[in-house]
């Protein structure tokens, strides 16, 4: 532990950020014991078995987690910035051995004999922390600033290492998190000062990516054809197939009204709601708690974000200022994309929803990153 320079230790946390991480984790673990509880019958003859699976190795792991980061100095994880990278890309590597297991076509989990882990989700904030460490150096120099405004000193590594983990999560099948782990590390390297020229250029090159990516690969480019059919109303759109999902889910949506049909009353989740627990938790809730209940948790998400950025916004140092950006960003992508997926404002994608979806790994890193985030803001 070393003393912090120039800064007001304030001695306590924003209270209302971390207010709001607790209350979304509390209302995630609610609407999953209602989403969850007959496929949990269904398939373990245990009502709870997912809501316990969560609380263990979700709530548990991201409890630890989010203690550990929020007493420990911040500029800790600036130490150990590079070789966490390098472990977490070791086991994005190992997910293509025999320790790998695959799930509706995508290899994404490690099976570590009493828990799985989905490195991917890892590397949301390992990415990060790597990435604010590097375009903020402990060591004040010209180095710092040939990262943002030199192309082979700066430019050249970011693209090097934003493709080499872009293509590992690629190869796993998981498109979604490249586009929400690249946009958060671009809005980083944005915030440290880059040039607009490299920023433009990423952008540029990420969009020609995402557009051969979805050409080559015939699942990618059906589900933004049947969303292309469903915004301009076309008379061939197979609700049984490819837009089975989406309608369900705005069906499941418009029969919650503005009160919803009650919590645990949804009939939709158990005969023809797809991944209720996962990417279609945003329609459960929106059909049992109905439109009041929605709203409720996009605002706690909405002071949330805004919290995060106001404490970016004030801290003097460059590393935790771009250390919050990232994970808010991270986490304020990832919500926008799930719920305007299930609410068929863009292609269906398969993200779940930060804080509430059932996922064990996703739930440790978001709660471990509010810690990060709590810990930077007692020194403002």
């Amino acid at each position: 532990m070393f003393k912090a320079r120039n800064f007001k230790f304030r001695n306590h946390p924003d209270y209302t950020f971390i207010v709001c991480a607790l209350l979304l984790t509390v209302f995630g673990l609610v609407m999953l014991s209602s989403a969850s509880s007959d496929l949990g019958k269904i398939k373990f003859n245990d009502t709870y078995y997912y809501l316990k699976h969560q609380i263990i190795y979700g709530l548990g792991l991201g409890a630890i987690g989010f203690l550990f980061a929020f007493f420990i100095d911040y500029r800790f994880w600036q130490k150990i910035a590079a070789p966490l990278l390098i472990l977490n890309l070791f086991l994005l590597v190992l997910v293509f051995t025999p320790l790998g297991f695959s799930h509706a076509s995508a290899s994404r989990w490690l099976d570590l004999g009493f828990m799985s882990v989905q490195p991917a989700e890892l590397l949301k904030f390992s990415f990060i922390v790597y990435l604010a460490a590097w375009l903020a150096p402990r060591a004040k120099g010209a180095n710092k600033e040939k990262r943002q405004k030199d192309f082979w000193a700066g430019y050249f590594p970011f693209l090097v290492i934003s493709g080499l983990v872009a293509v590992l999560i690629i190869i796993q099948r998981s498109t979604s998190a490249v586009a929400i782990i690249m946009a958060a590390g671009l809005l980083v390297y944005f915030v440290s000062g880059a040039r607009l020229s490299f920023i433009f250029s990423t952008i540029f090159l990420g969009l020609l990516g995402l557009a051969l990516l979805v050409s080559y690969s015939p699942y990618r480019l059906d589900r933004v054809e049947t969303y292309l059919k469903m915004v301009t109303g076309s008379e061939s759109i197979d609700y049984e197939s490819s837009a089975f999902q989406v309608n369900q889910s705005l069906i499941s949506m418009g029969s919650g009204g503005f009160w919803g049909v009650g919590f645990g009353q949804s009939t939709a989740k158990f005969k023809r709601l797809p991944e209720p627990i996962s990417d279609s938790i945003f329609a459960v809730i929106s059909e049992e708690l109905g439109f009041i209940g929605a709203a409720s948790l996009i605002g706690i998400f909405g002071v949330f974000f805004v919290k995060g950025f106001m404490i970016a916004k004030k801290t003097a140092d460059q590393f935790a200022k771009l250390i919050i950006v990232g994970f808010v960003s991270v986490m304020a992508i990832q919500a926008f994309i799930n719920i305007a997926a299930i609410s068929g404002l863009m292609p269906l994608t398969g993200v779940p929803l930060p804080f509430i979806s059932y996922g064990g790994t996703s739930l440790a890193v978001f709660l471990t990153m509010a810690g990060v985030i709590g810990n930077i803001s007692k020194y403002n």
